[in-house]
């Protein structure tokens, strides 16, 4: 195992921990990126965005690959597709350990993300990008005057679905129960919206396709009825979940494991900052991830000098 010391790691190569890396080592910092798959993050994984400043319309990976190029230019080290098998965050200096290494960082950023909780049906990891999408607000115009159906029943589900009748002909929202849970004001909206179709007491079985989503099967948790209903997209709001498995309770976090940040992206336990998608935050966009990243970094940064100032 090779020992690497840093002034400050990076765990997460999506848009926060590209931002972060960024504006570190333009500090003058010895950053590095670390990520247990391939840099990138979520973004890699959509056919376009329309809503990134700059750019009109855009790969999700082309994009990235340009984040990566301007990380070079300053010489952020990178390291993907290192499986993590401890943090200690705690400690001074902070230790990361994969299977390869074992980096020492006098600061660390935390930028993992979050990830979308999954229907768990057929066709649903076959069919994303082709009609399966986890965000209304990346993909939903591409479904102009298409028909496209939301899953779930919270505030997310039922503001996406609204969202969505901007530019879909119809918007069937399915939901597992007979009410939603979504605030009564959202609520109240969205039965006013004349493109909204509610489909209670259901649930998906499958999601079908040929080279794009044309159908879904679902079944009525009441009266085990089953049904086709056709349509041209699916977005599951479910819920999301952040990649945190590796911090096992070193730092405070809320009752559904985002980390919480001061408006500096402090986290409880000084030298460490989250960022992006992973931290208790009111909107989970690339170019929110990328803000985050930002400050972050820029806090981090003045940490490590004062460190650095009391040492010598």
């Amino acid at each position: 195992m090779e020992n690497l010391e840093f002034d400050t790691v990076i765990l997460g190569g999506g848009p926060a921990g590209f931002s972060a890396g960024l504006y570190s080592s333009r500090s003058a910092l010895s950053t590095a990126i670390v990520d247990i798959s391939m840099l990138g993050g979520q973004p890699s994984n959509y056919l376009e965005l329309e809503n990134y400043p700059g750019f009109g319309k855009i790969g999700g990976f082309e994009l990235m690959e340009k984040f990566e190029e301007h990380a070079d230019i300053f010489g952020v080290k990178k390291f993907p597709m290192q499986e993590i098998e401890e943090v200690n965050l705690v400690s001074n200096p902070k230790i990361i350990k994969t299977k390869e290494y074992e980096f020492k960082a006098k600061s660390v950023i935390i930028a993992t993300g979050a990830k979308p909780m999954k229907l768990g049906v057929k066709g649903e990891l076959e069919f994303i990008g082709r009609g399966v999408s986890y965000c209304a607000v990346c993909d939903g115009a591409f479904y102009n005057d298409k028909i496209v159906a939301v899953v779930g029943g919270g505030n997310s589900a039922v503001e996406e679905a609204m969202y969505l009748t901007k530019f879909a002909s119809k918007v069937y929202l399915i939901h597992r129960r007979d009410e939603l849970r979504a605030d009564k004001i959202i609520q109240e909206r969205a039965f006013k919206n004349k493109k909204l179709e509610f489909v209670w007491d259901t649930v998906v079985d499958e999601i079908k396709g040929d080279d794009l989503v044309n159908s879904i099967l679902v079944h009525n948790v009441k009266t085990n009825e089953k049904s086709e209903i056709e349509i041209n997209g699916i977005f599951p709001y479910i819920g999301i979940t952040p990649n945190v498995d590796y911090i096992n309770g070193q730092i405070e976090q809320d009752s559904k494991g985002f980390i919480q940040t001061d408006e500096t992206m402090k986290t409880s336990v000084e030298g460490v900052y989250a960022v992006g998608d992973v931290r208790q935050t009111p909107l989970r966009q690339v170019i929110t991830a990328c803000s985050d990243g930002a400050v972050g970094a820029v806090y981090a940064s003045k940490y490590v000098q004062a460190l650095k100032e009391v040492t010598v």
